[in-house]
């Protein structure tokens, strides 16, 4: 049995009342707002029975307003980066903001993320709704959006979905840094990570992807079997993680599968993802620098959490080979994820 509650968590400016519902079960408590689809907490025991906040984020409404960072929120019309920030459609070209290098990410500089949802209660959980207007942030058409969280047991799923009238690329995550350890540990070094993919996506000095759909077999991306970030990510050219692994290949039918797990030995606690997504990018916060005043009066720094998140390919929209991301007027964009709390 969920209970699920709301109470106002405070007033945005030239925006309005900003709720916070919170879903408990049993053995998970989470913490969702309206601003943004934010996922504000999600709080599990370890194996000792002590209780902490595994995903980053902010005590206050005024951190979350300008959350740089994307902390637990919602981001669209299209997560990720479009090169260059345009795209063709029926050939017309459209423009989008440039707010990361020189692409667009995760929707613009007014993205989802921005806006106050509207929420309902539904069973074991809270439906969030907003609407998109033709021309939003560049996007052709007025898309109409909603996002179920749903709390059962040990499970939290997450339920999109979308129409349009015009053909509009959609591609929507939650933006949910985890450390299993608890929110606020200075690094993820002690989390083993396992991710059921195939192949992953090379990227170029900006984050774009190449083209290139390449097998993860014999490179450092292979996650395939449980691997300790720590020891990776000193193995590992750059700064870190921050690559789509893939889930299924152009062409295959996306099905609902089991693609990560996490697993942090010191605390017990067990992070396993499901989705029905092609893709699923993987970030290991690497542009976090400790600057971010946060809950509890945490800093965050480099590899202080981890990000899992199950959506289209990146660039998708330019690249006619990834998987198709344009909605059609007349067509559903349905996707879920579902993760699973456990203990070892």
């Amino acid at each position: 049995m969920t209970e699920v509650c709301k109470e106002e968590f405070g007033v945005a400016a030239g925006l309005g009342p900003v709720e916070k519902w919170t879903l408990s079960s049993d053995s998970v408590r989470v913490e969702i707002l309206s601003l943004g689809c934010v996922i504000k907490s999600i709080t599990t025991a370890d194996r000792s029975g002590q209780s902490a906040d595994i995903v980053l984020g902010y005590d206050d409404l005024e951190g979350y307003l300008s959350n740089p960072r994307y902390f637990g929120a919602v981001v669209g019309r299209v997560a990720n980066r479009i090169a260059k920030g345009r795209f063709v459609i029926n050939e017309k070209e459209y423009k989008l903001a440039i707010n990361n290098g020189p692409n667009a990410l995760h929707g613009g500089l007014r993205g989802f993320n921005k806006a106050v949802w509207t929420a309902e209660a539904v069973k074991s959980g809270v439906k969030l709704s907003h609407t998109s207007p033709d021309g939003d942030e560049g996007y052709p058409g007025n898309l109409s959006v909603s996002v179920i969280y749903r709390l059962e047991k040990n499970t939290l799923s997450v339920l999109y979905h979308a129409q349009t009238d015009q053909t509009t690329p959609v591609n929507l995550t939650n933006h949910s840094y985890f450390n299993l350890a608890g929110q606020g540990t200075p690094d993820i070094y002690d989390h083993e990570v396992t991710i059921s993919a195939e192949s992953y996506l090379p990227v170029d000095d900006t984050m774009i992807p190449t083209g290139e759909i390449k097998p993860v077999e014999d490179t450092l991306f292979d996650l395939s079997k449980p691997v300790l970030l720590g020891s990776r990510l000193k193995e590992l050219p750059g700064p870190g993680f921050d690559h789509n692994f893939c889930l299924c290949l152009p062409g295959e039918t996306q099905l609902e599968r089991k693609c990560a797990r996490v697993v942090h030995s010191g605390t017990g606690r067990v992070l396993e993802v499901s989705t029905t997504q092609p893709g699923i990018q993987f970030y290991t916060s690497n542009f976090l620098d400790g600057t971010i005043k946060a809950k509890g009066d945490a800093t965050y720094p480099k590899h202080s959490a981890f990000c899992l998140e199950t959506q289209n390919w990146p660039d998708a929209v330019n690249q006619s080979h990834f998987p198709d991301v344009l909605l059609r007027p007349g067509e559903q964009y349905t996707h879920s994820t579902h993760f699973t709390f456990s203990l070892i």
